[in-house]
């Protein structure tokens, strides 16, 4: 009987449950491990959000400026447009080009690349068969048959400068219309008579600020090449 009872009360005492400190010590444990668990976990989203945006903003200013050097070299002589072919204006860039249609002959199109409510815009003229058209779509806005394209949002501001030969990097206007006619005037010496008229601008540098970035980006492009 006595030996019965020795093995009671050993399995009560081997039986015995946590107490409520051991259970508090437990909770308190498991509670640092998850607000360190959350913690590194946020920073992984952050991270990858982050990396996932920047990757989405390079892909878009890829294309705005794939766009950019596409227009700048196919860009008409200064000759054909009648003016300067590549022209600035505040935060509008105007390029005349070239247009390619299957079957044939080669026009000209006007694109203009500014800010409408913090994006780019990319306007294009309808292809132009004759001067007038070209005078009227050089002088007038983007009219019925214009096409435009929003490129890149969230962006404050877009510049733009021109490499002139013999003078450099420029933003005015007036610089490049005196190239042109000194390319004009030298056309008339006997000698250079029979040459092309070179152009009055070689260079584009065009230089975009976004709200997402720390700094502006900026790209170069040759005119024309």
């Amino acid at each position: 009987m006595k030996t019965t009872a020795r093995s009671e009360r050993r399995r009560r005492v081997g039986a015995r449950g946590f107490t409520l400190i051991e259970l508090l010590v437990a909770i308190a444990i498991l509670a640092v491990i998850a607000v360190l668990s959350w913690r590194g976990l946020d920073q992984i989203i952050r991270g990858r959000t982050t990396i996932t945006n920047a990757m989405e903003n390079e892909r878009v200013f890829a294309q705005l400026f794939d766009q950019m050097r596409i227009d700048a070299r196919q860009a008409a002589s200064d000759d054909e447009a009648g003016q300067a072919a590549v022209s600035i204006s505040g935060n509008t860039l105007q390029i005349v080009r070239y247009m390619v249609l299957p079957g044939k002959a080669p026009r000209l199109q006007v694109v203009r690349y500014r800010i409408v409510n913090g994006r780019v815009v990319r306007s294009a003229s309808p292809p132009l068969g004759n001067v007038g058209e070209l005078r009227r779509a050089l002088n007038g806005g983007d009219s019925e048959g214009w096409n435009a394209i929003p490129l890149m949002g969230g962006v404050g501001s877009i510049s733009a400068r021109l490499y002139v030969p013999k003078l450099g990097w420029t933003t005015q206007m007036n610089d490049v219309q005196a190239a042109i006619g000194e390319a004009a005037n030298n056309l008339r010496v006997p000698q250079l008579g029979n040459a092309p008229m070179p152009r009055s601008a070689t260079g584009l540098e065009v230089r975009i600020g976004a709200t997402s970035l720390a700094r502006p980006v900026t790209r170069v492009f040759l005119i024309g090449e």
